[in-house]
């Protein structure tokens, strides 16, 4: 579809820092940029950008590639759609090899993103250009005060009140009804005859809030109806759908985060109206999980961007409860958490406008309180006379403090929860403690039943297999070594020649046996037969995925020594540069060796196997041999052979 000229000026133009901090925030660390993964939910920094190299490498889940396989990974793109993405990001012109193609040629994926952009233009030409759309959407909208720059923000639009008019029109225009259900943008209903079924719009006669993932395509729409029929639901939403999964998605994160990021913290809302109210009160740092109970995903989601979430909630009981349930989640997913609890019977849309920006904002700043004293201020009206009210206050906010991950912050909230309630840190302490471990023991418990049941269910696997994934396994570790060895300095000086050289030479009679190895090996030896000399980003742009990643995991190192040890203190650490020569010479005789005892494997397994004797002397004149080698290896390797 897209031309190979597109493709190769997309490579050419990748800033891989840029790319990977649209979605990451990256802090510098030497010549690299560090940040948590955005794949795991870990706790500290393991996932480096190597701009030298154009790769990423993310020690938390194994991931790594360029900035194309970035996006694929990231964003569960094809490689057509992350091409596409960074062509926009980047104002490449896309060129296709062919005409426009049909969306039913298209993978379900792409035609999904394509339909749901069609189906946002839609809605929106229908909001400014048609009477209906005006009088009543564009009116709704106004009404509320939301301007025209809002609208536009967010593609804001209006879906016509009539059974089919959005579907009639997406068949005429060649969009196949299959694709349609599939969008959840229109339902088909079945009639009593046979093969007989009525097709009308989800969404008609409301009002229409696009809901963008992180990198800016519309996934799904959000829906609200604006006449008072008691059997209609205000809101409806898409369904999940191959693109959309609504536990994963936060209302307006393509909006807020590069605010996020600068701010370095995030408002939480509820819902699609809370969202653009604040932003027109100029606080553009905010998200919300549209009405649906927060989830671990969208908790991992903020914390691409930022670790501290403040989270609003109506003044009212309801909105209390709810705050008193999203703040173990929060916490438990590793985040700093404050809240600000609105007046009651007030929401965020309803109380910016009632405030104004500038005292909107100043309420916000005034009123967020840590959970600590949210919670203590919460208990304190209820159980300011009742001991036994109070110690459930008490052991409530404990287990809170317990569901933090990091032990240094749980000791600081213990010691302000200790002087804002005046008990006895230890007592605190050992309430704590008990919570801990009592949750580690459930977890044990838990695991050791998931383990006995994999067990118990699990085959029973010959000693002679588990020897062969022994040596099989040794033997790719050390073609990994060999394959490292190469990408990092095969230019370097070998005596009065180059490592590549001098590997090709040694390795010539070696048959790797890991696939992505060997294909890194050929292409080593193919450029230097065409007097080519291949680096990193040589594998990034011809590399398949997995050579890509191999080739990131083998280049990028996750820990530098500091140049300061040398220049401050004058303590030198020897460079591997330094060492090379004796680090290819070995590892070139202990691949050799792990070759030749995993031959001795293969041959012994041969020997077991035989049914005359003449086979039977064939495999055992083999192993003579092979045991002869590996003892000659073994001696210029230092390594005693048992008998």
């Amino acid at each position: 579809m897209i031309s190979r000229e597109t493709i190769d000026e997309v490579k050419s133009r990748v800033d891989i820092v840029d790319v990977v901090g649209d979605f990451v925030t990256l802090k510098r660390s030497g010549q690299n940029y560090k940040a948590l993964s955005p794949f795991t939910n870990e706790k500290t920094a393991s996932f480096y950008v190597v701009p030298s190299k154009g790769i990423f490498k993310d020690f938390s889940s194994g991931k790594g590639g360029d900035g194309i396989t970035f996006v694929m990974e990231h964003e569960g793109m094809s490689y057509v759609e992350a091409i596409r993405y960074l062509a926009k990001k980047f104002g490449i012109a896309i060129k296709e090899e062919e005409s426009l193609e049909s969306t039913t040629q298209q993978s379900e994926r792409d035609s999904l993103y394509i339909l749901m952009n069609y189906a946002k233009d839609y809605y929106k030409s229908s909001l400014f250009e048609m009477d209906e759309g005006r009088s009543v959407g564009l009116s709704y909208f106004h009404e509320r005060g939301f301007n025209d720059r809002i609208i536009e923000k967010f593609e804001l639009g209006y879906s016509i009140n009539e059974w089919d008019h959005f579907s009639k029109k997406a068949l005429q225009d060649g969009y196949s009804l299959e694709m349609l259900e599939k969008a959840g943008l229109v339902i088909k209903k079945e009639k009593e005859k046979p093969d007989s079924f009525r097709i009308y719009d989800r969404f008609r006669g409301r009002v229409i809030f696009p809901v963008h993932g992180i990198a800016g395509k519309v996934i799904a729409f959000g829906a609200r109806i604006l006449t008072k029929e008691k059997d209609q639901p205000k809101y409806i939403n898409s369904p999940e759908t191959e693109i959309y999964h609504k536990s994963n998605v936060l209302y307006g994160m393509f909006q807020a985060k590069n605010a996020i990021r600068r701010e370095d913290f995030c408002y939480l809302v509820e819902g699609y109206t809370d969202v653009i109210s604040m932003h027109l009160a100029d606080v553009d740092n905010v998200v919300a999980s549209s009405g649906t109970a927060l989830t671990e995903e969208q908790i991992k989601l903020i914390r691409r961007f930022t670790e501290n979430v403040t989270v609003l909630f109506d003044g009212d009981a309801a909105g209390i409860k709810a705050a008193i349930r999203g703040i173990d989640l929060v916490l438990k997913g590793g985040l700093n958490v404050r809240i600000v609890l609105l007046p009651d019977a007030e929401d965020p849309d309803s109380y910016s406008k009632k405030m104004g920006s500038s005292d909107f904002k100043k309420y916000l700043i005034g009123h967020t309180k840590d959970f600590i004293s949210f919670k203590i201020d919460l208990y304190a009206k209820d159980s300011a006379h009742d001991p036994i009210k109070k110690a459930e206050a008490i052991r409530d906010i404990v287990t809170s403090i317990s569901l933090i991950p990091d032990p240094i912050k749980r000791s600081v909230y213990i010691q302000e929860t200790s002087q804002l309630l005046k008990i006895q840190e230890s007592v605190l302490l050992s309430e704590l403690n008990k919570i801990v471990i009592g949750d580690r023991r459930k977890r044990a418990e838990d695991q050791s039943r998931e383990d006995r049941k994999k067990t118990d269910s699990a085959p029973l696997i010959e000693e002679i297999t588990h020897s062969k994934t022994d040596i099989n396994a040794i033997v790719r570790l050390q073609e990994r070594e060999s394959m490292r060895l190469l990408l990092n300095y095969a230019e370097s000086h070998y005596d009065d020649q180059r490592l590549l050289d001098f590997m090709l030479t040694e390795l010539e009679d070696v048959d790797f046996t890991d696939p992505i190895y060997k294909e890194i090996y050929e292409a080593f030896r193919s450029g230097a037969a065409r007097g080519e000399a291949l680096d990193t980003l040589y594998f990034m742009e011809h590399g398949s995925a997995e050579v890509k990643q191999a080739v990131a995991d083998l280049t990028t190192s996750r820990y530098e020594t500091s140049k300061h040890w040398n220049d401050k203190y004058h303590i030198h650490f020897l460079h591997e540069r330094e060492m090379i020569h004796d680090l290819a010479y070995s590892n070139v005789l202990r691949l050799k060796f792990r070759l030749v005892q995993k031959l001795t494997e293969d041959n012994l397994a041969q020997m077991k196997l035989a049914t005359n004797d003449e086979d039977l002397e064939k495999y055992f004149t083999i192993h003579e041999q092979l045991k002869g080698a590996e003892k000659d290896l073994a001696n210029l390797l230092g390594i005693v052979v048992p008998k």
